[in-house]
């Protein structure tokens, strides 16, 4: 390598790596307790985020969002939703999704089930229910805060439950109802 080439890229070698946020995915060891926490961006972003926001306008970027899922008695979940920066005054029904984060809203497929239902989509009661889905609702104050919690009887199995998905939560305005508003990754 000539003198002038290594001259210029040795500064580039002392550059530390930017910290990437602190993200430990629920599959990626066998702690009862994962914790995923990120700030949303576009999926559009350069280095692919773990939390994207598909509604800019109730999930602005720059928003946080933290996620805890302990699974620490057998046979049980509790999932913990924090955000911060939402859109306010605002409830977002969340749900864990079998699929990951993507450009497309749709990649995060379909709600995670305990027992899952052989039609796709699932609208029969029977399995569509919170007893076989982890639900909740964050409901955001006037500064656009919250948090909510739910907890289940059942562990997801692993691999299955790949992401939380926040829904939009009101039929008016561009968004509908079931609209996916954000989405965080929780496996990879």
């Amino acid at each position: 390598m000539s003198a002038p080439l290594a001259a210029a890229l040795l500064p580039l070698a002392l550059l530390t790596p930017a910290a990437a946020p602190p993200t430990v995915p629920a599959a990626a060891d066998d702690s009862p307790v994962s914790v995923v926490e990120a700030d949303f961006d576009p999926a559009t972003a350069f280095v692919p985020p773990t939390a994207i926001s598909h509604a800019p306008d109730l999930v602005p970027y720059g928003s946080h969002v933290r996620v805890v899922v302990d699974r620490t008695l057998p046979g049980r979940t509790v999932l913990t939703l924090t955000a911060t920066g939402l859109a306010p005054d605002h409830e977002f029904p969340a749900h864990l999704h079998t699929g990951s984060c993507g450009a497309d809203p749709a990649a995060s497929g379909p709600h995670y089930q305990d027992v899952a239902d052989p039609v796709r989509p699932s609208t029969d009661p029977a399995f569509a229910n919170d007893r076989n889905e982890l639900r909740l609702t964050l409901r955001t104050d006037h500064r656009g805060d919250g948090s909510a919690a739910a907890a289940v009887s059942w562990q997801p199995r692993p691999g299955e439950a790949r992401s939380l998905v926040l829904h939009a939560g009101t039929p008016a305005g561009p968004h509908g109802a079931g609209d996916r508003a954000a989405c965080v990754k929780l496996e990879p």
